[in-house]
């Protein structure tokens, strides 16, 4: 009764993705990574990929923005920063027939928390999270969490 072993993206991604547009407002988007908790939002336009945000770059923008007495300055700087301004822009994909082993080896060489996959058109298929990496290699190792 084992579950055949998973070796494409396809087999372990994740296909509901919670995505941003770029005029969407940091007030929005740090709620909507609160609300859902994700590390990662990718920004689409027309359904195509042009950005991510990570919790890291909310935080740097936080850091950025807060001085003394900053509460309100930061809730009215965040009204007026948008998705666009804080998104990477330089992303590394993947589609969904790329190897795990290649998915892995360019997580892993790159840091990267998560990989965005899309088709040839670059439309968002969906997204790799590590946790789902570090799923599979438990239920590799049949350690089931």
């Amino acid at each position: 009764n084992r579950m055949p072993k998973p070796s494409l993206v396809r087999d372990i991604m994740t296909r509901e993705v919670v995505t941003l547009f770029e005029e969407d407002n940091l007030l929005g988007v740090e709620e909507g990574m609160r609300h859902f908790r994700f590390r990662h939002l990718p920004v689409v336009d027309d359904g195509k990929l042009v950005g991510l945000i990570t919790q890291r770059d909310l935080l740097r923008v936080a850091a950025s923005i807060t001085e003394p007495g900053g509460e309100v300055k930061s809730h009215n700087i965040k009204e007026r920063l948008f998705a666009r301004d804080v998104m990477a822009r330089d992303l590394v994909s993947v589609r969904e027939d790329t190897p795990l082993s290649d998915a892995g080896l360019l997580m892993w060489n790159n840091k990267l928390g998560c990989l965005p996959v899309v088709d040839d058109a670059g439309v968002l298929q969906g997204i790799i999270p590590e946790a789902d990496f570090v799923k599979l290699a438990l239920r590799l190792l049949e350690a089931t969490p």
